[in-house]
């Protein structure tokens, strides 16, 4: 694995800038990136593979079978944004790409853990040069297109990644992924679709409670980076259906009045009983709407398949 030269990670010094800014909002925030340090990406990893989560199972099984046989045979240059394990990558590959031929992939994370661990797992193909880029979204996708090579590149967005931003910002993303892209480049983009609201509070609310680990595990965070003393346990996870906005949202309810302090944020508030602090949005989509927001960013939707059981979608779609 190669790491670009052009990428930077969000270190402690942009943490604690985050955190002062966000948390100051009303509602308190904290941006949904800052979960996933090592630990963070290991739990939602294990978030994957619980039953009340079926994202990743029917992605990858779309990936593998539908997907891989209608893609152009002729690309020779991947990047995959936030590329988590590197299971859908390799399942797409194990399809796509069976004969071993020359290909380059980029990977875009900003947890080091992630992009390793995707690494990793394309190690079983030959002739797969892969270009780590330790960065935000929009860093890594300006250093994917200043240092890719000739012929047509495939972009993957996966997991119903669109997802954690707004409506507003998704299209911006969108915008960039095509800016990143030439005329005739491909996109795969993975959308998570509106369902019963007792199936997704489950999926975000496991009986298990690793989701509930995963959301605390910012606090640990904050204690270990950012020189705070909270108390884990006075947090309690929350998950929420918000029908009118259409997400999911997972917050950390404060369960006692408390001081919190947060040295390398220069923070010092008071958060009363109830309090919460808002660290995910999982927006979801119906299936035109994905359409719409694609097309309105210069892309032209080639193909798009729905897993009508679990309510999922991958859409195709080429740069115009």
């Amino acid at each position: 694995m190669r790491t670009g030269d052009a990428t930077s990670t969000a270190g402690v010094e942009q943490f604690a800038a985050d955190a002062r800014e966000y948390l100051r909002r009303r509602p308190r925030q904290l941006p949904s990136q800052y979960l996933y340090d090592a630990l963070g990406s290991a739990l939602f990893e294990a978030i994957c593979r619980l039953p009340w989560y079926p994202v990743t199972r029917v992605e990858i099984r779309m990936l593998a079978h539908e997907v891989s046989q209608a893609l152009p045979d002729d690309c020779r240059t991947l990047v995959e944004l936030g590329p988590g394990s590197g299971a859908k990558l390799t399942a797409l590959l194990s399809r796509y790409c069976p004969d071993s031929r020359p290909m380059t992939v980029h990977l875009i994370d900003v947890s080091a853990a992630a992009l390793g661990h995707a690494a990793h797992a394309l190690e079983r193909f030959r002739g797969i040069d892969v270009l780590a880029h330790e960065a935000s979204y929009e860093k890594g996708l300006t250093a994917f297109a200043t240092s890719r090579g000739r012929g047509r590149a495939l972009a993957m967005f996966l997991g119903s990644n669109i997802g954690n931003f707004a409506p507003a910002e998704a299209c911006n993303l969108v915008r960039q992924i095509r800016g990143a892209l030439r005329v005739g480049d491909g996109l795969l983009l993975g959308t998570d679709l509106v369902k019963p609201e007792a199936c997704l509070l489950r999926a975000y609310d496991d009986p298990l409670g690793v989701t509930a680990a995963f959301n605390r595990n910012l606090l640990v965070r904050i204690n270990t980076e950012l020189g705070a003393c909270l108390d884990v346990d006075s947090f309690a996870h929350r998950a929420l259906w918000n029908a009118d906005a259409a997400r999911v949202e997972m917050h950390l309810v404060n369960l006692q009045p408390q001081r919190i302090v947060i040295p390398a944020a220069g923070l010092d508030f008071f958060m009363p009983e109830g309090e919460t602090i808002w660290t995910e949005s999982s927006y979801k989509y119906e299936p035109p709407e994905v359409t719409s927001m694609l097309e309105s960013q210069g892309f032209s939707v080639a193909q798009q398949w729905i897993d009508e059981t679990d309510r999922f979608a991958i859409s195709y779609a080429v740069a115009i």
